[in-house]
Order: structure tokens, then sequence, then C-alpha cells
């Protein structure tokens, strides 16, 4: 069966660092787009960071460019989301996912919650 758990959550002061990690089983990393969304109290999910081992590629959104970085060890179905400069707004539900496309996930797994206090 697929798994996804995502781990790593806390609470840490604005500019903090956080790292959070999504193991996986079930399925082998280097076939999918593997990424992280978030979701806010009130709004919608969405997505963070991904990368395609396949094609080479990574995503970032316009918001956590220069302080999210991701990276993967496929060899351990791992990965990763190291987050610097944290800001309150990165306050979320982080929740990792696989699938075809960023925009085509088929699979989610359990969220870990990071809180920035300000």
């Amino acid at each position: 069966d697929v798994q996804l758990q995502a781990s790593g959550g806390g609470l840490v002061q604005a500019g903090g660092s956080l790292r959070l990690s999504c193991s996986g089983s079930g399925f082998t990393f280097d076939d999918y787009v593997i990424g992280w969304f978030r979701q806010a109290p009130g709004k919608e999910r969405e997505g963070v960071s991904c990368v395609s081992s396949s094609e080479n590629i990574t995503y970032y959104r316009d918001s956590v460019k220069g302080r999210f970085t991701i990276a993967n060890d496929n060899a351990k179905n791992t990965l990763y989301l190291q987050m610097n400069s944290l800001k309150s707004e990165d306050t979320a539900v982080y929740y990792c996912a696989k699938g075809v496309a960023f925009d085509n996930m088929d699979y989610w797994g359990k969220g870990t919650q990071v809180t920035v206090s300000s």
C-alpha cells in the first residue's frame, strides 16, 4: 500500500528554521512528482514546492523562493523541505503528496503542523 508520512513540524519564532521530512513507501519516488503543500486555517490548500527526479525539475511558489529548499533522497524514499527565515504567514498544516504532476497529485499523506510566532 502507498503511504506518505510528513514529520518535523513544530512551533518556531519568526526568522527561525524547520526541516520537514516525508517518508514514503509502496511506490518508487523516481517515478513520480513529489511535493509539499500547505493549508492555513480558513484558506485553500496551496502548493509550496515539488520535485521531479525523472525530469530533474524543482518548483517553488514565489513566496518561499530563497527561503525554502526541497530535497529528495530516492534511495530512502524520503522528501525534505528545509524552511528558513520563517514568517507568520508560513503557518499551516504541511502535507506531502505524490502524483504525475504538481497539479495532479493522486495520494496525500497526513500533515504536520507548522506554527510560526511573530
